[in-house]
């Protein structure tokens, strides 16, 4: 059994300017999704991008995510706080971000994009998919370091104390899923792609492989206080999953039949 040393969340102080680590984690997310895609560039010319494009796309996903992880968490977790309380909306300094509501936010964005530069849109989404889960993973390891979104109650050897949480040892679960959602998922998707693929395969992987490694964490995870568990005995999490799966599995088998038909490969 560890006990979380409660960091302090502000990392650098400059003057009156605070530099939490939550927010170098959404730097360093993004700037893994700048080196990857370069690297992947490099390595596969026949994709048809550039770095300008890259760095356009990068634009459009970040306000995706920030757009939309802000949305999808007032309106999948806190609708009814928030409706009460309007102006709190935009206080963004004090948390609250969804990963299902930025990844809906991701998908409006690539649509966009799509439009704005004529290029397929599912091969966009197969382009970015194997860029996304390193930065999903360290912000896991934020979530850590702030001590927040712990596990349920567990005797394992390796449970943290979460003072906030009380004195009973937790999952960490935040560590989980920056192993599955962050490391195991990159390696599988990285693979994966590295050789074509029908058009859509890589990101109906990516829907399968995140929806279930969240599924499974979730089963490790507390639930939101406010919530609590919802029909079947499932989190609000583990509910958003399901359809990523389903959508998912959906797509990968359409993807081959689509190959066997019109021969169409994506990156």
């Amino acid at each position: 059994m560890f006990i979380h040393p409660q960091f302090d969340p502000v990392a650098i102080t400059i003057g009156p300017l605070d530099i939490r680590w939550y927010g170098l984690m959404y730097l360093l997310a993004f700037a893994l999704f700048i080196g990857l895609g370069r690297y992947r560039l490099a390595a596969r010319p026949d994709l048809g991008w550039d770095r300008r494009q890259l760095d356009d796309l990068l634009f459009y996903g970040v306000l995706g995510v920030v757009l939309g992880g802000r949305l999808g968490y007032i309106l999948f977790y806190k609708a009814s706080y928030y409706l009460q309380h309007p102006l709190e909306i935009f206080a963004v300094w004090q948390g609250g971000m969804s990963f299902h509501g930025g990844f809906l936010g991701v998908l409006v964005a690539m649509a966009l994009f799509a439009r704005k530069t004529g290029k397929p849109w599912l091969a966009i989404t197969d382009f970015i998919a194997p860029l996304v889960p390193l930065g999903l993973g360290v912000g896991r390891i934020g979530n850590f370091i702030n001590g927040e979104l712990w596990g349920r109650v567990t005797d394992v050897p390796w449970a943290v104390v979460f003072p906030p949480a009380g004195v009973l040892p937790r999952h960490p679960s935040q560590l989980y899923e920056f192993a599955l959602e962050g490391l195991v998922l990159f390696f599988l998707l990285w693979l994966y792609s590295r050789k074509p693929r029908p058009l859509g395969a890589v990101s109906a992987l990516f829907l399968v492989g995140y929806g279930t490694f969240r599924f499974l964490v979730e089963f490790s995870r507390e639930p939101d206080d406010f919530l609590g568990l919802l029909a079947l005995g499932f989190s609000m999490g583990q509910w958003l999953s399901i359809p990523m799966v389903l959508a998912g599995s959906a797509m990968l088998f359409w993807a081959y039949q689509f190959q066997t038909r019109r021969p169409r490969t994506s990156p």
